[in-house]
C-alpha cells in the first residue's frame, strides 16, 4: 500500500497523488474503520478492478471534526477510535493501491465544494470513479453533497456511487456506535461492530519511570495529541511483534496525578517485568477498570494501582 501526504503545490499537478491517476475513490474519516467502512473498501476493490484502476482511501489527519473543534468557541469533538498509526496499521493490510492522507488544515476547509472536486479529485488525481455515501457533506461550510458530487462528475468525466450501507438488528453500523460501546467498556460489542478485536499501535518510548519507582514498570506508547474515545485504566492483552500476548494493565490519558501534559498508555505487564523499550507492540484493552482519577500523592496512586491490578487478574481470568 502506498502512502501520500498532502495536496503539494497549489499551482500544478506536483502532488505525489499523480503517481495513481485514474483511480477509482473512496473519501471519508473512516475513524475506527468498522465493519461499514470495509463493505467500502471491498466495493472500493471490486469497481477499481472491473476498471483495471488504482483504488485511493482518501483521508484526513486531523479529522474535520477536531479542526473546527479547537477553536475556542466551539465545543469539545467527541473522541477518535484510532490514532493515524492505527488506521494505517489497519489499512495495510488490505489490498488498497494508496492511502492518500489530506492534512485538514485553513488551506483545505476554505476550498468550496466545487474546489474540492475540481482541485482534490480531478486536476490532482483524473479520478475516474468516485464512491460516497448519502450523508457525505464536503466543502466550505459542508455545502457539498452526493447530488454535487455527480454533477460534477458529468461535467469533468468521472462517475459517481453510492457508498453500501451496513446494518445490524440496532441498525446502521457507524463510528458513534462503535464510540458509545468503548466509552461504556463493552469491548465484545465493539468487536462486533468493528469486525475484529480493537487494538492501539505504537512503539514502546521511555517515560518518567515513576511506575518504575513505586513498584509497577510501565511500557509507554505516546497516543498523540488528539483525545481518544478510551480514556481510564483497562485490563487487557499486550502483544509484542513476535506474536507473544502478555497480560496488561493500562492506563489512557493525560496522568492528572503527576501533571501530565501528554496523551499516553501506560501498560503495566502483570506477570514478569520483560524489556519491551523500542518494541512495536499493541494494546488490545478486554475490560474497564475504572475512569481517569486525580489523587492526592504518589501514596493513594499506589495503592491505587495495586487494586486496579488484582481486577485486571480477574478480568484476564474471566475473558481468557
Amino acid at each position: 500500500m502506498r502512502l501520500i501526504r498532502g495536496l503539494g503545490p497549489s499551482d500544478s499537478r506536483a502532488s505525489t497523488a499523480s503517481t495513481v491517476r485514474g483511480a477509482v475513490v473512496s473519501i471519508g474519516n473512516f475513524d475506527g474503520l468498522h465493519r461499514g467502512h470495509q463493505a467500502v473498501m471491498g466495493r472500493l476493490l471490486e469497481a477499481a478492478a472491473e476498471r483495471g484502476a488504482p483504488s485511493v482511501l482518501i483521508t484526513f489527519e486531523p479529522l474535520p471534526r477536531e479542526y473546527f473543534g479547537s477553536r475556542p468557541e466551539a465545543p469539545e469533538p467527541p473522541g477518535r477510535l484510532q490514532r493515524l498509526r492505527d488506521r494505517l496499521v489497519t489499512l495495510d493490510a488490505t489490498a488498497l493501491t494508496a492511502v492518500w492522507i489530506l492534512r485538514f488544515d485553513a488551506r483545505l476547509a476554505g476550498l468550496s465544494a466545487t474546489a474540492f472536486v475540481d482541485e482534490v479529485l480531478h486536476r490532482r488525481l483524473g479520478a475516474q470513479h468516485v464512491l460516497v455515501g448519502d450523508d457525505f457533506r464536503f466543502g466550505r461550510g459542508r455545502a457539498g453533497d452526493q447530488a454535487l458530487m455527480r454533477e460534477r462528475g458529468k461535467a469533468l468525466g468521472f462517475t459517481v456511487e453510492s457508498t453500501p450501507t451496513v446494518a445490524d438488528a440496532e441498525g446502521r453500523i457507524s463510528s458513534t456506535r462503535v464510540r458509545a460501546a468503548a466509552l461504556s467498556g463493552d469491548f465484545t460489542r465493539m468487536a462486533e461492530l468493528l469486525g475484529r478485536r480493537y487494538r492501539l499501535h505504537g512503539r514502546v518510548a521511555h517515560g518518567d519511570k515513576r511506575g518504575r519507582s513505586i513498584g509497577f514498570p510501565t511500557a509507554n506508547l505516546r497516543m498523540g495529541p488528539w483525545p481518544l474515545a478510551l480514556r481510564g485504566v483497562y485490563s487487557g492483552w499486550l502483544q509484542r511483534a513476535s506474536g507473544e500476548r502478555l497480560p496488561a494493565v493500562a492506563n489512557i490519558g493525560w496522568r492528572p496525578t503527576v501533571g501530565g501534559t501528554e496523551q499516553r498508555l501506560e501498560a503495566h505487564v502483570l506477570e514478569g517485568a520483560p524489556e519491551l523499550y523500542g518494541e512495536p507492540i499493541c494494546f488490545e484493552p478486554i475490560a474497564q477498570v475504572r475512569g481517569e482519577q486525580r489523587f492526592d500523592g504518589l501514596d493513594a496512586l499506589r495503592a491505587q494501582i495495586a487494586r486496579d491490578v488484582e481486577m485486571a487478574r480477574e478480568h484476564i481470568k474471566e475473558f481468557s
